[in-house]
């Protein structure tokens, strides 16, 4: 048994509410153990046996036959959470203006190189692998690197976390 964290994209924004208690039973109901959700934005901790990319799918497909369709999933161990927190090439930043853009998948090279990282001041950006890391001095609320900027972008699904969210995640 490995113990997952399910990062939701499209959950509690927007249209669609779910409340946590009943994204709790669509993961008990899907056969998950230990079931735990932290605040309202879609994050899911639960114990699950098989690989990641097929608890990943099995996941999808529970959520879109229960909720609906649009729900995007990104899938880390806690582990996998905590080295993305000591890997942030942007640390020495004020810790309450940093934030995790999760990818559903690594972006293509030449699409990450078209970027331009510096056009966005005073927001930072740095992409690595299938995590954009971002400070944000005047709020996330507030920056055009959005979820929907990087999808458009990249070409991949995206969702996005505080670092304090992430860090709590790492150790639940």
């Amino acid at each position: 048994m490995t113990t997952y964290v399910a990062l939701l994209r499209a959950v509690n924004v927007g249209a669609r509410t779910v409340p946590m208690a009943e994204l709790r039973r669509a993961f008990v109901d899907m056969g998950y153990d230990d079931v735990q959700t932290y605040i309202q934005s879609g994050n899911v901790v639960f114990g699950a046996s098989g690989s990641a990319t097929s608890v990943a799918a099995r996941v999808r497909r529970g959520l879109e036959a229960e909720l609906g369709p649009g729900i995007g999933v990104v899938l880390h161990t806690p582990a996998q959470l905590g080295a993305v927190v000591r890997r942030n090439p942007l640390a020495s930043h004020e810790p309450g203006t940093l934030h995790v853009t999760f990818l559903g998948s690594t972006p293509a090279a030449a699409k990450v190189r078209a970027l331009d990282p510096d056009g966005f001041a005073p927001d930072v950006y740095r992409i690595s692998g299938r995590h954009v890391y971002l400070h944000c001095p005047n709020g996330y609320g507030r920056s055009k690197l959005t979820n929907a900027f990087f999808e458009r972008k990249l070409g991949v699904m995206a969702t996005t976390r505080n670092l304090r969210t992430v860090t709590t995640l790492a150790t639940m």
